[in-house]
């Protein structure tokens, strides 16, 4: 019961927050299958791929770092300024980790080095908000995200294709639920 609402969650990971995106849900952690074969999809545990978990991890830190950059530019209240010094310091941490394995030769995939037009998106309405409204938005959107990262992590470091990823991925776990516990904590 506790994999399936996982993988339920997973399911929804991709779309960070589903509320603001404004196109069709995305294909990451699908298969290029034909139209006769039913497609892999996110939901399945073994459908997360080295290669998509890689590149949501990727484009995830980079969202995170960007929009935690941009509150400590706004001024935030009192909880969030701490909160995004953690969140910037924290996911440079991870990336260059990540980018290092890749490096390394023990994972073969590619890191993207810009946010896809979601993400980019979503940065995009944070900086055209202030004040309150700013802070609000920002803190709701670091927990989806952070829940959204909980659920990939877990998965994947239980049913991973790439030992020394998914050693990565629950070593970096415990980080990510202290991240979330801190988000859910924002006001």
């Amino acid at each position: 019961m506790k994999e399936a609402a996982l993988l339920v969650s997973l399911g929804v990971l991709l779309v960070i927050p589903a509320c603001s995106q404004s196109q069709p849900p995305s294909t990451v952690g699908r298969s290029e299958a034909p139209q006769s074969q039913a497609p892999t999809t996110v939901g399945a545990a073994s459908a997360i791929s080295m290669a998509n978990f890689v590149k949501t991890v990727a484009i995830s830190d980079m969202f995170e770092i960007e929009s935690s950059q941009l509150a400590l530019s706004k001024q935030p209240d009192d909880d969030t300024q701490p909160f995004a010094q953690k969140m910037v310091q924290d996911h440079q941490m991870t990336s260059h980790e990540l980018k290092a394995l890749v490096d390394s030769g023990k994972v073969k995939a590619t890191v993207p080095t810009m946010l896809d037009t979601e993400h980019q998106k979503m940065l995009d309405d944070l900086r055209a908000k202030n004040g309150k409204d700013f802070d609000q938005a920002y803190d709701h959107i670091q927990q989806e995200a952070h829940q959204k990262a909980v659920d990939l992590f877990q998965i994947y470091s239980e049913n991973g294709d790439n030992a020394d990823l998914k050693q990565w991925a629950a070593k970096t776990l415990p980080h990510l639920k202290e991240h979330l516990a801190m988000a859910q904590k924002l006001k």
